[in-house]
């Protein structure tokens, strides 16, 4: 079958992240470098909808390596979430001579994926990009790195401000069902704890930190919070301080979609180059409806029922690093 591809498209869909234009263009190399044409599909799946769609060649994707964001645009598509909807998507497959596609996104991309492929046979293979890690099947997701690199470098400017006026600050990242982001974030920029939904669900964090005497001995604290339902954020946070704990000075801060701009750092640009290029191995290979992953440096298909299964698993490890440096 793999030889039987003369013509890929590419997309990306959902939440944009830094690297994305990395994987585009490593896929487009990659394609054309084994004979194959390749179609950019612009605003994800909407695009294959509506028939919004490039031809790609090398140039296409010349100078892209460094930009945040997504060249190919990405939007939410409730249209391809419907039998019609993906009846429409095939058809403009077939009209624009599409064999196999290459879908870069997370987990809702990719449940979009799993379902188009198996009710059309159609080769698809995903890259998962999104700054939340939190695909299985990977150690880590294209995009992740430059998040965390970024939520660094803002906590460590709000830590100056923090210290200067002995404040209490709730800073919110993203990761609405998972702790990645603000448990390894909290790590790299010294934080006192990070306020996560994996582990809200099972004790009051903020109620345990404050009972261990939570401000002993600094004269500032900084709590990285996971914007979630089950957290409540840190707006939700603060308010709490404010009217049980009224001694504390509280002030949050709530980073937003800075976290998703921004030039991919060094790791992100190899990781989506490397998985772009297998992404083309993958189809020769006669390989569909799997997620490129990334387990201990080295590439795996993962399948994408196994990607998208369950929430991953926060590492006890992470944690007690965590709990054992905020003394």
């Amino acid at each position: 079958m793999g030889a039987s591809i003369k013509c890929i498209g590419i997309l990306t869909s959902g939440g944009d992240a830094p690297g994305m234009n990395v994987a585009i263009r490593a896929v487009t190399r990659a394609a054309i470098f084994n004979g194959m044409r390749v179609k950019g599909i612009y605003k994800g799946y909407k695009g294959l909808i509506t028939g919004d769609i490039e031809e790609f060649k090398t140039n296409s994707v010349s100078n892209i390596i460094q930009r945040g964001g997504t060249i190919l645009k990405t939007a939410r598509s409730d249209e391809f979430r419907t039998p019609e909807g993906r009846k429409t998507a095939y058809e403009t497959m077939l009209r624009e001579e599409i064999d196999a596609l290459v879908v870069i996104g997370g987990d809702g991309s990719l449940t979009g994926a799993n379902i188009f492929a198996r009710e059309y046979n159609i080769p698809i293979v995903g890259l998962p990009g999104t700054i939340d890690n939190d695909l299985n099947g990977t150690d880590v997701t294209i995009g992740y790195d430059t998040a965390l690199n970024t939520i660094m470098q803002s906590v460590d400017k709000i830590r100056d401000t923090a210290t200067s006026h002995e404040r209490l600050f709730f800073v919110e990242v993203m990761g609405r069902n998972c702790g990645y982001l603000a448990l390894n974030s909290a790590i790299a920029s010294g934080a006192e704890a990070a306020i996560i939904p994996e582990i809200s669900m099972e004790k009051d964090q903020l109620g345990e930190l404050i009972e261990q005497g939570f401000r002993k001995s600094k004269n500032s604290s900084l709590v990285l919070v996971a914007e979630s339902e089950i957290t409540g954020g840190a707006m939700k946070m603060a308010e709490r301080v404010k009217n049980e704990y009224p001694q504390y000075d509280v002030r949050v801060s709530i980073l937003g979609h800075l976290q998703r701009g921004g030039s991919p750092t060094a790791q992100d640009r190899i990781l989506a180059s490397r998985m772009g290029v297998a992404a083309i191995q993958a189809l020769l290979e006669d390989q569909r409806n799997v997620m490129i992953g990334i387990r201990e440096n080295e590439i795996d298909y993962v399948p994408f029922q196994r990607a998208i299964k369950k929430d991953r698993e926060i590492s006890d490890e992470l944690l007690e690093v965590l709990r054992i440096l905020s003394i």
